[in-house]
């Protein structure tokens, strides 16, 4: 049986891309995504996985480490390479799927993927955290995102639904939710990171009543 593809978000965000300036909230920080970069060696080798227009990255570089940003959105890529070299920074750029890192094992001593993963169903998370691993060192961390199983009621409630597949939903209206994503509890977060220890995990509102997301640290074994 072919697999319909479900990691098709980015065709969304590509678009998004295009019309995002410096006012944009995506072009802020996360300061919980700096403060653990200020605990990382200097000039830590970082993959910052679905960077968008490249907030982390081009903060991260900034900071002194060495900064490869992966999307899969070309807009995405631009945007960086613009900003980089408007700012004088050095920052690696790729255009790929979050499915295929085309790095080598072990190649990262950090990944940070902010709000990106989930943009699929369980086999595409399953894949994309089995990359993440396999690039990261021994020891290495990662810090990401993942949508808490705790929205979907809101989600619901907002627009009509559906569940494609195990823990994959599509919502109507306008949004990149109606393409394909995965909501999951801790316990479903954890078994799908079998490679990695988990340091900190919590779950929080973004910006939206409801939004609600897992924010984890974990550490590769």
């Amino acid at each position: 049986m072919t697999h319909v593809a479900t990691d098709t978000a980015h065709h969304y965000w590509n678009t998004q891309w295009q019309q995002v300036d410096a006012t944009s909230p995506w072009a802020t920080a996360e300061p919980w995504v700096l403060d653990h970069a200020c605990t990382l060696a200097p000039g830590s080798r970082i993959l910052d996985l679905g960077a968008g227009i490249g907030r982390h990255a081009l903060a991260l570089a900034d900071m002194g480490h060495q900064v490869t940003a992966l999307d899969a959105a070309e807009a995405a890529i631009a945007a960086i390479n613009k900003a980089a070299q408007a700012q004088g920074l050095m920052v690696a750029t790729t255009l790929a799927a979050m499915t295929d890192l085309p790095y080598e094992a072990g190649q990262f001593d950090h990944v940070l993927s902010w709000n990106v993963i989930y943009h699929g169903d369980e086999e595409i998370v399953r894949r994309v955290l089995m990359e993440i691993a396999r690039v990261t060192r021994t020891g290495g961390t990662l810090m990401a995102t993942m949508l808490s199983a705790r929205r979907v009621p809101v989600e619901r409630a907002n627009a009509p639904g559906r569940e494609v597949s195990r823990n994959t939903w599509i919502f109507d209206g306008p949004g990149d939710k109606v393409h394909p994503h995965y909501f999951c509890n801790a316990a479903d977060l954890i078994a799908l990171m079998p490679e990695f220890e988990m340091l900190t995990l919590f779950d929080r509102v973004h910006e939206k009543p409801g939004s609600w997301h897992w924010h984890l640290l974990a550490e590769k074994n």
